[in-house]
């Protein structure tokens, strides 16, 4: 992929005032993220859905630093275009605005990254101006935010409420004023989503927010259906890897079995 141009913080901008949607998929690890590069997806989030799809957690919670750092490395070694985006975890940075920082640097250090994503709206938003202070772009994250499970207590659409629609615009006219330069939407109603889109100069994300956002993410495993218990309306398989994987392996081990595997060609 020699002499292919970057995709930056600049970019998302020049998409949205474009009008060309932005293309975002989850990855953790070289592989996948090699794949998703040469594919052509303008950014890949390092998402702490790692803690679901990787680790197999209940929710988002129990992924830390280190584990986030780790899978952000992994991926930054096979990405040669795509803006590559770094959740902060949960307890990395709710603490106070210099732990956040730390937390930020280590990831812009450590794996490489090219920014950071935090949930949360105008409550965060110093912490979001220290961290921009020292020169580390910012995605937010409104909506349904995960690392908040438990205080909302389901994983329902958001803001379909009067109080908490107003309260959603507010922070997302908070965290573009802050120096976010986008900001995922997450499973909120879609007219309200493109409210807020049509409203703001930077580009928002939206997964489970309708067609009207600037652009879309999804979890790569849900997208390639690597999950045959996770079924939410908001997404798309584009492939069905779960049934092709176990039947290739059932092949596979059939083979083994009947010595036809490795054959004699296979050999040295």
């Amino acid at each position: 992929m020699e002499g292919v141009r970057r995709v930056t913080t600049q970019t998302f901008r020049q998409l949205k005032d474009a009008s060309i949607p932005i293309a975002m998929l989850t990855a953790y690890d070289y592989t996948m993220a090699r794949i998703l590069d040469r594919a052509g997806v303008d950014a890949i989030l390092v998402g702490d859905s790692a803690s679901n799809v990787v680790a197999g957690h209940e929710t988002t919670l129990p992924i830390t630093l280190e584990h986030m750092i780790y899978h952000a490395q992994c991926v930054v070694r096979a990405v040669k275009r795509a803006l590559v985006i770094v959740d902060l975890p949960f307890g990395a940075y709710q603490g106070n605005s210099k732990e956040a920082l730390i937390s930020s640097i280590r990831v812009m250090k450590e794996a490489g990254a090219h920014a950071v994503k935090i949930e949360g709206g105008t409550a965060v938003v110093p912490t979001m101006e220290r961290i921009l202070q020292a020169g580390i772009p910012v995605m937010g994250h409104l909506g349904l935010t995960p690392q908040s499970i438990y205080r909302f207590g389901t994983y329902k659409v958001r803001a379909r409420e009067p109080e908490e629609a107003d309260q959603l615009r507010q922070d997302a006219l908070a965290l573009e004023k802050a120096g976010c330069f986008a900001i995922v939407l997450e499973k909120i109603p879609a007219k309200l989503a493109g409210e807020i889109s049509a409203s703001l100069s930077i580009p928002t994300i939206g997964i489970g927010a309708g067609n009207a956002c600037d652009g879309q993410i999804l979890v790569i495993n849900d997208a390639l259906g690597l999950n045959d218990d996770f079924h939410p309306r908001f997404v798309r398989r584009y492939a069905n890897l779960i049934d092709s994987i176990s039947d290739s392996v059932k092949n596979y081990v059939e083979d083994v079995r009947s010595h036809s595997f490795p054959s004699s060609e296979e050999s040295y």
